[in-house]
């Protein structure tokens, strides 16, 4: 045998060595893939009751948000009507102390008046004479 074929079936030996090799790293990338493939598959499975809950939540919170977003614009029409009665209610007791006041305050000085001179007149010591009027005739 001469150097050349004994190069030449070294050379086959290895290129089969390696086939093999390759082929078996080829395999256990196919396992490999399909085991991929089967807990992708699992995932799904559990996963998509999951995604349907979160929607369904979703949804329920959507309408919850919509029911609260009313609550707060009803809440703020009746805040707004509170403010403007209230505004009312002031302006009115404005208008009624200013139209009160003085007739009030009168009354009270004439009652005033009127308790100090009758407790004048019932004071021991003092002398008041009334005075009576003759009816004239014409």
């Amino acid at each position: 045998m001469q150097t050349a074929d004994i190069v030449l079936i070294s050379a086959v030996l290895l290129c089969a060595i390696g086939f093999a090799a390759l082929s078996i790293v080829l395999v256990r990338v196919f396992d490999a893939l399909r085991a991929l493939r089967r807990e992708v598959r699992d995932m799904r499975e559990q996963t998509l009751p999951l995604i349907t809950d979160l929607r369904s939540s979703a949804d329920d919170a959507k309408s919850a948000m919509d029911g609260a977003r009313a609550d707060l614009e009803r809440f703020d029409r009746v805040l707004g009507s509170a403010e403007a009665i209230s505004e009312a209610v002031e302006t009115s007791g404005r208008a009624a102390r200013r139209l009160f006041a003085a007739p009030v305050i009168k009354a009270v000085g004439t009652v005033t008046g009127v308790k100090r001179a009758v407790g004048r007149m019932k004071s021991p010591g003092t002398n008041v004479e009334v005075i009576k009027q003759e009816k004239r005739r014409a």
